[in-house]
């Protein structure tokens, strides 16, 4: 009965969102010491509290460099061959569930991102086999799917400068990007133009409010 209370209370407050989620998008390198740190600890963390009102579009690329080979692409990173591949597993997990935010987190915030991804994946999508996601990376698909970051990241206007690169709602500005380094949080609740929720600190009740109680 308490997870259905759960489930029916986090309906009742998505049913109540009418505006535009607030768009985040996050260009980023596997191994970039920064983009982690971004990653794990600012955008992750929002997203958790925010999903109502915001969506993340990520972007594993970077400073990545994209070289035509006959019909296929070869690719250099910034950060190693290592790197590649953690863009390539992280591109295809994407692809490949639901889970993927939950898992790329968990591949991100630990201490060997490629070492961890098997272990992440028996966490978070037990049904999807490190077979299946290496299947992806070493095929046509994973190459097609980074052939797709790359004209992304090639597409942002103005170009990027750095990683983590942020854009909001497509946009990328100086005072935007450190705002969302400093409190994306902040920067969510300000731009959401609906009804704020109770996290951003709105008047917005809480269809049930559920308390164990001392007895």
């Amino acid at each position: 009965m308490q997870v259905l209370k759960q489930c029916l209370e986090s309906d009742f407050l998505r049913t109540r969102q009418t505006e535009d989620p607030v768009q985040v998008g996050l260009y980023y390198e596997s191994l970039c010491p920064g983009c982690r740190l971004f990653l794990t600890e600012m955008l992750f963390p929002t997203y958790l509290l925010l999903n109502d009102i915001m969506s993340v579009t990520l972007v594993p690329y970077g400073n990545a460099l994209e070289k035509p080979d006959g019909q296929k692409y070869i690719y250099e990173c910034q950060h190693g061959k290592q790197e590649c591949l953690g863009n390539m597993m992280e591109t295809c997990i994407m692809n490949m569930t639901k889970m993927d935010f939950r898992i790329i987190f968990c591949m991100e915030s630990s201490v060997d991102v490629i070492g961890s991804a098997e272990s992440c994946l028996k966490i978070y999508a037990p049904e999807l086999s490190m077979d299946k996601v290496m299947s992806c990376v070493n095929g046509d698909m994973g190459m097609q799917l980074m052939h797709q970051n790359a004209l992304k990241t090639k597409a942002l206007n103005p170009p990027h400068q750095y990683v983590p690169w942020v854009t909001i709602n497509g946009v990328h500005t100086d005072d935007l990007q450190t705002k969302a380094m400093s409190s994306l949080f902040t920067l969510v609740c300000s731009m959401y133009k609906g009804t704020k929720p109770p996290a951003c600190g709105g008047t917005q009740k809480l269809h049930y409010q559920s308390y164990c109680h001392n007895e």
